[in-house]
């Protein structure tokens, strides 16, 4: 994935009302008006937001009569997931050290471990 769209894919889930939406179609698509209906923001922030969506990948809108169709795309989050991928790996290893670190504490006589803390008897 190109570093732009990258930007424009995180850009576009930074916000807590488009995770919403984006949500909301994971279970399928949905109308605008249907879309905005648990939300206490006007018709055109909605459609703002839709559009954010859109311009990032992660949405297409079709046109069927009257009625709107929103769908999900899920390609650009894939694509994000897989970058975040070595992220994932560096905390797994940091938390394997620090797993072996406190198993080693926990194995040390405990004259040692007090004398390596500072604390007195």
């Amino acid at each position: 994935m190109n570093s732009d769209q990258l930007d424009v894919t995180f850009a576009a889930l930074a916000d807590p009302t488009r995770r919403t939406i984006l949500s909301r179609l994971a279970d399928g698509e949905s109308s605008v008006k249907d879309l905005a209906r648990p939300f206490r923001i006007s018709g055109p922030a909605i459609t703002k937001h839709l559009k954010v969506l859109e311009r990032a990948g992660l949405i297409t809108r079709g046109r069927d009569a009257q009625w709107r169709p929103c769908r999900l795309d899920a390609r650009p989050l894939r694509e994000a997931a897989a970058w975040l991928v070595d992220y994932r790996r560096f905390w797994e290893e940091s938390f394997d050290r620090l797993d072996d670190y406190l198993r080693s504490l926990q194995t040390r006589p405990r004259a040692t471990r007090s004398k390596s803390h500072g604390h007195r008897k």
